[in-house]
Formats: C-alpha cells, structure tokens, sequence
C-alpha cells in the first residue's frame, strides 16, 4: 500500500501493517457461503484453501506419455458440438488412441468453448479450433506447446463426415499434427487422396445438415467466413 508522506508516522507504519495482515489471511483462501444454523449469533464464516486442477505443461518430449497415461483413465468417446448453426455430434475412435485423448482432454480443459470453423471450403471441409481471439491464445499457452505424431494405419478414410487433425503449419516431412484443430470433411464422396497424410481419429455421427449449413456460407478468398461461425461449446456426453 502506498503511504502519503505527508501522513504521520504511526498512522502509515499502522495502515501498512493491517494491509500485510489482510494480505496474508486472504492470500490462499476464498470465502464460502455463511452457514446458518437457525441462530444469527452461530452464524459463521468458514474459509478453507482452494486448489486449481494441477495440468502438466505440455511439450513435444511429455505429451505422448501424458496422453498414453491419460487415455487409459478417460475411455469417453462421444463429443456434442454447439455451434451457431446447430449441433454436430462425433464418434471418437479407440483405435487412434493418442488423438482420441488429446480431443478428450482440449474438451475438458474447455479448450474448443469460443473458437470458430475459421477455415471454410465448399463441397470440401470446414476447419475449426482456432481463432483470432487473444484469449484462445493465452489458452494455448496454459495447456502447452506440442505436436502429435501421425496415426494414418487404422483402416479409416476420409469419407464424408470423417473428422481428422491438421499437419501443424510449420513445415515437417512427418506430417506431425496440430492438436488444437480439427476438420470434418464435407464433400460427398469424401477426399480419399488426404489418407495418408492426416490422421482420420473420429466421424460425424450426427449433424452433417449442420456440417452442410456451415459449409455454404460465405467467405473471402482466405476461406475465412465473412461473418464469423463459432464453436459455442464442446462437451462429452453418453
């Protein structure tokens, strides 16, 4: 607390100790709501210590063994999508096991809540989980850095309706994902010539007039809709 000097002595040497008083009672804790017990003399405060979820920080030398640990604790498969056209639900496949627990995880840290299809392509796919919001970004950054390998040899196409992850935008031989993206293929007669490259981890199982909706609408000539198509929230479900 910043003290006037033209105050006395006593009085800012006082002020200043009741604010490093009030500082390390309130440092760890949050109040909770007073309890009543039918007598307004019993009424009490009670404070105990509030612990946020504790999240590995995410790089390229943990996240595969994160994941390989996490899938194994989170089987949930199923996901529902809200966007600004509808709802789109997914499968989540079991045997793209590491993708499947990375889109699993991103969902419970909230990750995909507010960002858009920022990438539209008619009669082709719609591309989402991004945005330019500085929010996502900082995200990101709570979640981690890290790239996810390929898993291309499942036996899944990209048919229409086939939900699969982006390389990452820098340039690798390896194909290496970006984890934060996904697209679902649109285009009847689906893209087979992306098998190979792009890790097919799940497919539309309900929705596709909503993947069909959003696919019409209208963009510039960097595919980005003209008026913004969010994500309003993604959520497991049974």
């Amino acid at each position: 607390m910043r003290v006037k000097l033209l105050f006395p002595l006593c009085v800012g040497m006082g002020l200043l100790l009741m604010n490093c008083e009030d500082k390390q009672t309130s440092k760890h804790t949050k109040e909770a709501p007073i309890v009543n017990d039918s007598s307004a003399s019993k009424r009490k405060t009670i404070t105990k210590e509030v612990k946020e979820p504790e999240f590995p920080l995410l790089t390229d030398a943990n996240a595969m063994e994160f994941f390989l640990d996490y899938e194994k604790a989170h089987s949930e498969n199923k996901v529902k999508i809200t966007t600004d056209f509808g709802v789109i639900e997914i499968q989540l496949y079991d045997k793209t096991k590491f993708h499947r627990a990375n889109f699993v995880y991103l969902t419970k840290r909230n990750y995909f809540d507010g960002t858009q299809f920022y990438r539209v392509v008619k009669n082709f796919v719609i591309q989402g989980g991004s945005s330019d919001d500085y929010n996502i970004a900082k995200r990101r950054q709570k979640i981690g850095h890290y790239l996810l390998p390929p898993d291309t040899k499942r036996g899944y196409t990209h048919k229409r309706g086939a939900v699969s992850m982006p390389s990452s935008e820098i340039e690798n031989a390896y194909k290496l994902a970006s984890p934060f993206q996904f697209f679902i293929i649109q285009r009847e007669g689906g893209a087979k010539y992306l098998d190979g490259d792009y890790t097919v981890f799940g497919e539309v199982t309900s929705g596709m007039d909503v993947v069909d909706a959003i696919a019409n609408v209208k963009t510039d000539e960097g595919d980005w809709p003209l008026s913004n198509v969010y994500i309003r929230k993604v959520e497991l479900i049974d």
